[in-house]
């Protein structure tokens, strides 16, 4: 099932998840629903504040077939360790803030804790745009966006564009 992507400035965004008590049917079916939701905004992780679920959960796949087989779902991710030497540097995107991109700095490789979606501890090491998405996904559910890794500058021209549309979205409305 499609859910209902939040976009900036919804409140929900810039609030911090809740742990997953545990991985059942429920949060299978939230990481099932949010995949497919990814997978229809073209977007290669989505994390459930995202779609108005204040829970520590997040999908990814950055496969080329994005046939939900390669899919990855965690629940309470949390990074164990970050390569303190080597940075990756991609042009993130979001679909909470479609339309707008940048070059975001991050730790190259890390080391990640989760449960998958059978209740499993598993531990992940990612690294380049894997490393990258899934620390981007991380910050959505402490209420961070990738502009919050950006200069003021940047993040300034982004916010303005994004207040300049809501505006003439009102002026539609009226």
């Amino acid at each position: 099932m499609l859910l209902p992507i939040q976009t900036f400035p919804a409140e929900v965004l810039r609030r911090t998840a809740l742990p997953v008590a545990s991985v059942d049917s429920k949060v299978v079916r939230l990481m099932e629903d949010m995949l497919e939701t990814m997978y229809k905004g073209k977007g290669i992780g989505l994390a459930a504040t995202q779609v108005g679920v204040l829970r520590r959960v997040i999908v990814a796949d950055l496969s080329e077939d994005r046939d939900g087989k390669t899919g990855l779902f965690m629940a309470n991710p949390e990074v164990m360790w970050r390569d303190p030497d080597e940075t990756y540097t991609y042009e993130e995107g979001c679909l909470s803030l479609p339309g707008h991109y940048a070059k975001v700095t991050r730790p190259r490789r890390i080391r990640v804790r989760y449960l998958d979606k059978a209740n499993k501890p598993r531990e992940l090491e990612a690294e380049d745009l894997l490393s990258q998405c899934i620390q981007h996904e991380i910050d959505h559910l402490n209420g961070g966006l990738f502009i919050d890794h950006i200069s003021k500058l940047k993040r300034d021209i982004i916010l303005r564009k994004i207040d300049k549309g809501l505006k003439q979205e009102e002026g539609h409305l009226l």
